[in-house]
Parts: structure tokens; C-alpha cells; sequence
């Protein structure tokens, strides 16, 4: 090697040093090329992220364009920055993160070569601590502790502490992104096991694709405060390929024919597949209920069966052919307290007929929220208990189109009733989903209103 070349290899491992994406393109020139500005991108705002005041950073990406590969360089770069980091990876699973470690450790352990640059040419104080044999766990020469740990939802991170999580796609595919349990257990995990393990000061990166509204993203992006979010998309706004290397448009609009678009569209344009897969693609909206076409005030309530359920009651003015939906009240809290907020409701909306499920439960209810009823004196509304017999997913599915296309909410709902909102708006279509009670008082609604379903009166005649 002359001169020239010396000086210029020297150059570049002082660049990458310094600069992240130049590491990456250090030792992956083909793929960490200058000209792919969305790596370029991804690669500065990570460094720029871990320099700055922000804790956490949300990256949405699709497969095949670096997501793991960036996700391990760049462990291996603050290693080399600072070694006396404590960092640790949250894979889908324990195969996922011993490969993830493995990439990791092997990089740091490579042995010099001749004329090949290895990672401790750029760091040649950032050493595999010696006796150290786990792949998922291990120290770093001079620490008295382990400063690298791979986990998963379904390992332990028992006993470490650390300044930097990195969480890479934890969701497999289009049946996990649509069932509620297994969203539900990641954002347990990462609330509960996860961030407990957080030192002073902690960095917090999820990486990972778009699968769903309610998945680890959605959840964070929704609930913290001052999250870093990017999001790259396979196909551009414009039409052009973020990486025609990777996937071109000509193969991108393949995949949309032949494949479930709602996976292609998760997958490659960040766009959650339970949008796609929604029951209700949204509600019409109202301002003022057209008094002219009023025929009563009226209530459906369907009751909480078990300690996870919602008790979801639905007052609605009876329009003929729409309901104009005025009040909701859905809620955990226990019987004692919706009886008397749920008869309060009565007597404030002046409610003419109040329907209530009795299932499990469901008549000690109803005659409890009488009783109280006639107590705050009012006599306007007659409440009628009964028995639903038909299948509940049935019910749901089948009316629909009804619900979509009949039902009004106030224009401000989604703020109103933000619980209801949610989980009316995620409720799929196929997949488990976590709450149906919303689903199921807005067909009760469907059902008196046109007078279908299988009920068995219990009290009351049915009009």
C-alpha cells in the first residue's frame, strides 16, 4: 500500500470514529453507500440522538433496508466511543437475540488481519473482556460488570442495568399484529421489565415496522412525551423508491398484487395493518341533532361480564333511520359506582327507554339502576332488562355496515370518550381483539333500531 492510500485509509477510520454513518460505510461500502440518503439519514440522526437531551427515539423502517444490521453497527460504535456503557437489545426471540449479540461480539472480537481493517483498528481500546464465554452477556476489558445483555420478551434481563436500550421489531407477522393479547404482553414488557432496568440518563431506540396502530410504537408514540420519530417509507410520497436496489416500484406494485395489500402496505409504507383491517372505517359526525326527525331518547347498556370488561352504556336519539349518539359511558369501575353514574345519565339526558343486557349478571344491574332512578325522581324512563342469546362475534360483524352507516357521533367524540374511541376504532375484522364491548353496545343500538336480534324480554315489552 503507497503513501497515498495509507494516508487516506488512515483518514477514513478517523471519520469513523468520529462519524457513525462513515463506520458503517467503512466496513459495508456497498450497502452504507453515500448516495443512499435515507442510511445516510438514519445513521446521522441516531448519532445526533444519542448526543442529545431526548430519551427516547421511535424508528419505523421496512425489512431488507438495515433496520438489525444498523441497529448492531451501531452498538459496536458506542462501544468503541465509550466502554463503559451498559446497553441492551430486545429481539422477537431468543434465537433473534443471540444473533443480534453474536453480530455485536464478533465484531469487536476480531482478530487483526493483514491488510484488512478490523473494528479494533478504528478502537483499539474497546476489548471482549477474556473469560468472558456467553454470547448473550459479557463485559468489556476493565469493567467489573457486564456491559452487554440480549433479551427478549420471553428471556430475562434480571440483575443489569442500562444506559441504552435498543428494541428491534419485536412483532413476526400479520397474525400477531392482529391479535390484541400479544400487543397487549409487549407493552407489558417493555413498561414492566424494560425500563426498569434503566440507569440514570437512559436512551431509549425501538426500531422497527409498522405493524400495527396498538403495537410497541403506536403505544410509546401515544403515551410519552418529546419521542424523536422517523419514518421511511419503500415507496416515496412522489411516487419514486427510497432504495431501487432494495425494492424497486416495479416490484413493490408486484407485491400489491399479489399479495394482501394490508400486509404489503404494513410491511413497505408504515401504515398500520389494523387500518386496513378495521371493522369501522369511521363515524359520521353531527353538530346538532335534526329535531325534526327525533322519535325518543334512548339508552343500550351492555354490562361488564368479568373484571376485564368494560361496561359500555350507549345513550342515543332514536332518528327513524340514524342514531345520533349523545352520551357514552365505558368503564371498569365496579357496579356499585356505574349503577349510580349510569342512572345519573338517565335523568340528565331525560331518557325515554333504557335497555339493558342482562347476561351474568346483568338484571341485579338493571334493577339496582331502577331503583336509583326512581331515588333522583326520575319516572320518564322506563328501563327494560333482557336476555341475548345470539353469538356475539355474529352480531358484530353482521350489522356492520349498519353501525358505520347509521350511527352519528358528536364531532368531538374521539375526545370525548377517548377509551371507547380507541378501541372501537382498532377493532378488527378478523384476529383477536382485546374489548368487543364497544362493538357490542353500538349493535345493540343497530338492533333495536331496526328491530333485529335475538333477545328474550325479561321485563318490559319490547317496541
Amino acid at each position: 500500500m503507497g503513501k497515498k492510500e495509507i494516508i487516506k485509509l488512515e483518514a477514513q477510520k478517523e471519520l469513523a470514529r468520529r462519524e457513525f454513518f462513515f463506520y458503517c460505510n467503512l466496513f459495508h461500502p456497498d450497502f452504507y453507500r453515500k448516495d443512499k440518503k435515507f442510511l445516510v439519514d438514519l445513521c446521522n440522526r441516531l448519532q445526533s440522538f444519542v448526543e442529545s437531551d431526548k430519551k427516547i427515539i421511535v424508528i419505523n423502517m421496512p425489512p431488507r433496508f438495515g433496520k438489525s444490521r444498523t441497529a448492531t453497527m451501531f452498538v459496536q460504535w458506542l462501544f468503541g466511543k465509550n466502554t463503559k456503557l451498559k446497553i441492551m437489545t430486545g429481539s422477537y426471540n431468543e434465537t433473534l437475540s443471540s444473533t443480534f449479540a453474536k453480530q455485536v461480539r464478533d465484531m469487536v472480537a476480531t482478530e487483526k488481519s493483514q491488510g484488512i481493517t478490523v473494528y479494533s483498528d478504528i478502537f483499539p481500546d474497546t476489548k471482549i473482556k477474556y473469560g468472558e464465554a456467553s454470547q448473550s452477556k459479557w463485559a468489556l476489558e476493565g469493567s467489573q460488570v457486564a456491559n452487554y445483555l440480549a433479551t427478549s420478551p420471553t428471556g430475562t434481563a434480571t440483575g443489569f442495568g442500562a444506559d441504552i436500550i435498543i428494541i428491534d421489531d419485536l412483532i413476526k407477522n400479520a397474525e400477531e399484529a392482529c391479535n390484541a393479547n400479544v400487543l397487549e404482553k409487549h407493552k407489558d414488557w417493555f413498561t414492566n421489565t424494560m425500563l426498569s432496568r434503566t440507569e440514570k440518563g437512559f436512551k431509549l431506540i425501538i426500531i422497527m415496522t409498522r405493524w400495527a396502530t396498538n403495537d410497541l410504537a403506536g403505544f410509546i408514540l401515544d403515551n410519552y412525551e418529546d419521542v424523536e420519530h422517523i419514518s421511511y417509507k419503500a415507496i416515496n410520497d412522489d411516487g419514486t423508491a427510497l432504495d431501487e436496489d432494495t425494492l424497486s416500484v416495479e416490484d413493490f406494485n408486484f407485491k400489491t398484487k399479489h399479495m394482501d395489500k394490508s400486509i404489503v402496505y404494513a410491511n413497505y409504507q408504515q401504515e398500520p395493518i389494523d387500518i386496513v383491517g378495521r371493522l369501522y372505517s369511521g363515524f359520521k359526525t353531527y353538530v346538532e341533532v335534526p329535531k325534526e326527525k327525533i322519535k325518543g331518547i334512548k339508552a343500550y347498556c351492555d354490562t361488564a361480564d368479568t373484571g376485564a370488561d368494560y361496561l359500555c352504556n350507549v345513550i342515543y336519539t332514536d332518528c327513524k333511520d340514524s342514531a345520533y349518539i349523545l352520551d357514552i359511558i365505558y368503564t371498569k369501575e365496579p357496579m356499585e359506582i356505574t349503577e349510580n353514574l349510569v342512572a345519573k345519565a338517565y335523568k340528565d339526558f331525560e331518557v325515554n327507554i333504557a335497555d339493558i343486557e342482562s347476561n351474568n349478571g346483568g338484571r341485579a344491574f338493571a334493577r339496582n339502576v331502577e331503583r336509583i332512578t326512581k331515588s333522583l325522581s326520575n319516572y320518564k324512563t322506563v328501563i327494560r332488562w333482557f336476555h341475548q342469546s345470539q353469538n356475539k362475534q355474529a352480531r358484530i360483524l353482521s350489522n356492520s355496515a349498519w353501525v358505520n352507516n347509521n350511527i352519528y357521533m358528536p364531532v368531538d367524540w374521539q375526545n370525548r370518550f377517548p377509551e371507547f374511541a380507541k378501541d372501537i376504532l382498532s377493532y378488527q375484522k378478523e384476529g383477536k381483539n382485546k374489548h368487543d364491548d364497544g362493538p357490542d353496545a353500538l349493535t345493540g343500538v343497530c338492533e333495536k333500531m331496526t328491530n333485529k336480534g335475538g333477545f328474550k324480554v325479561l321485563k318490559g315489552v319490547m317496541l
